[in-house]
């Protein structure tokens, strides 16, 4: 839903009514992850999807429904069903969507976890399309009972999201909680034409954007629109102050060695999943020598991509922000890098069985 925000935020300034359908169990093969979403309003616009093209139009049609009559619906599509082919679910696989209506007096849930940066989780009943956000700060104000409550915390905790039946008899309650974590970082050190490429890719990824350089000319918010943060500062120094963990990206776009160097330097030894750096292959069998001589070890380089990105043939800033951000994908998804045509892996790994917390 996160990804939906900007379009939503302006729905809500409408006061618009709009139905949003949310895959909440998958089955086999299938092109998106619980969570997925997909939003129609009132004047029939839509936004997001939940199938990647497969069953958006059946889909449209039941939030259209939904819009009309108020009450939740629940479907399930899949191969095996009479209408496979008409609703273009040919991948084998089964995927089921909850729909329900939004109206202003659901906005708080829904804008308290588009605007959140805590990890935060989104509650609905799955009987009255009910929803309230759940999170450390946000408990006191829930419309759900603490046993539904302690389960969302519980898997906001595991950063897992699915479907839980909760209570027994008359009481029982059936839920999908779906959980945001903090979005990972992707802290690109360098205020150039690729930085400013790879900050609209690495936001479409879902990744907090952070741009980082000590020439306050060229580093300003109007050069990177895209950036959730615009530092000036030596890079090695943000680095060093702000919080990283294995998700975190770092890329160094900065072809300067006294800004390259200190800066991989502490990256390297940081506990960050991704560490790149830009340059021809001369520059970088120097950038390696000089990271040699302040003391890293082979095995610390063996950390560092670089030159940076994937061979794609890309020229263009945007092109070469393609092939980095594939491979940030690809190490952190454990891909092989290979054209899908030329592997017989699964197209949608099993290890991605919980949606992104981004």
């Amino acid at each position: 839903m996160r990804e939906l925000s900007a379009q939503l935020l302006r729905w809500h300034a409408q006061r618009a009514s709009y139905a949003v359908a949310t895959v909440v169990d998958v089955t086999g093969s299938a092109p998106r992850l619980p969570g997925a979403t997909m939003a129609v309003n009132d004047a029939g616009a839509v936004i997001g999807s939940i199938s990647g093209g497969c069953v958006e139009a059946a889909v449209y049609d039941l939030c259209r429904q939904v819009l009309r009559s108020g009450t939740p619906a629940w479907e399930t599509f899949g191969y095996s069903d009479s209408d496979a082919f008409a609703v273009g679910l040919t991948c084998g696989g089964e995927v089921a969507v909850l729909v329900h209506r939004v109206t202003a007096q659901e906005y708080p849930a829904i804008e308290a976890v588009v605007r959140a940066e805590h990890p935060i989780s989104l509650v609905r009943d799955l009987r009255t399309g009910e929803i309230s956000a759940v999170g450390l700060r946000e408990t006191a104000g829930t419309k759900f009972e603490p046993t539904v409550v302690q389960q969302a915390l519980g898997m906001l905790d595991a950063d897992s999201s699915g479907v839980r039946v909760i209570g027994c008899e008359d009481a029982q309650r059936a839920v999908f909680i779906e959980s945001f974590g903090s979005q990972p970082r992707l802290i690109v050190c360098g205020a150039t034409d690729f930085s400013a490429a790879l900050c609209r890719v690495g936001r479409l990824l879902g990744y907090r954007v952070t741009i980082c350089d000590a020439r306050s000319v060229f580093t300003t918010q109007a050069r990177f629109p895209d950036a959730d943060e615009v530092v000036v500062d030596w890079p090695h120094r943000y680095l060093g102050r702000t919080p990283v963990d294995s998700r975190t990206a770092v890329c160094v776009l900065t072809h300067d060695p006294k800004f390259d160097i200190p800066v991989l330097q502490l990256a390297l030894r940081l506990p960050i999943g991704y560490v790149g750096a830009m340059g021809s292959r001369r520059a970088d069998a120097d950038r390696r020598s000089r990271l040699r001589a302040a003391g890293l070890t082979e095995s610390e380089l063996r950390r560092l991509h670089s030159p940076i990105g994937l061979e794609l043939g890309g020229r263009t800033p945007e092109e070469i922000a393609v092939a980095i951000a594939a491979e940030i994908v690809a190490v952190r998804r454990g891909g092989s890098t290979r054209p899908l045509s030329a592997t017989n892996r699964p197209i949608h790994a099993v290890s991605d069985a919980q949606p992104s917390s981004a």
